[in-house]
């Protein structure tokens, strides 16, 4: 399983490059930090991101893995986050793509026209932000559905029957003890 998310691994990797450099590039206009968590609902995943949260998940201590596994239980789908444990995240280092670019500029293009959005308490003050510190949501979003594509032939005998999991079925996947995916 480890290989078939490799990929995937590697994207994060670049996406935290850019976001770090982002972050340090505003560093005075980002509010974001530790237990600001307004903006982590409980949204859904794509299955590489789903399986490398539960891989995240099964190597944690038993009690911190019931612990999350129980809020991830009684989670609703229109709630905060069942990762949240006083405002922070219990998998941060594992978090999904879009929890790491939160709150960063992010251009989308709505009906031909590009857009830009970010957290409103980022950037207060800023009239214009270079082309260089935008992270390209629709890009990004292509890059993971390929990567999703290959890790789903690689990892499973079958196509899945959904194509995204809430945040809480992630938490609650049975990986077998090799990793494998369910």
């Amino acid at each position: 399983m480890k290989d078939a998310l490799t990929n995937y691994f590697s994207l994060v990797a670049k996406v935290d490059e850019l976001c770090s450099r982002i972050e340090g590039e505003f560093a005075d206009q980002i509010a974001c930090r530790s237990g600001c968590s307004g903006c982590c609902r409980h949204i859904t995943l794509s299955w590489v991101e789903a399986v490398a949260l539960a891989t995240a998940l099964a190597a944690l201590p038993p009690a911190e893995i019931e612990e999350i596994r129980h809020r991830a239980r009684t989670a609703s789908l229109d709630g905060a986050c069942p990762l949240l444990a006083d405002d922070r995240c219990a998998l941060y280092q594992s978090r999904p793509i879009i929890c790491r670019t939160h709150g960063l500029p992010i251009l989308t293009q709505q009906d031909g026209t590009g857009r830009v959005d970010f957290c409103p308490l980022n950037f207060t003050g800023v009239d214009r932000l270079p082309g260089s510190s935008l992270l390209d949501l629709d890009r990004l979003n292509t890059l993971l559905d390929s990567i999703n594509r290959l890790f789903i032939a690689e990892a499973f005998d079958e196509c899945p029957t959904r194509e995204r999991l809430a945040i809480a079925e992630a938490l609650l996947l049975d990986l077998d003890p090799t990793g494998d995916a369910p």
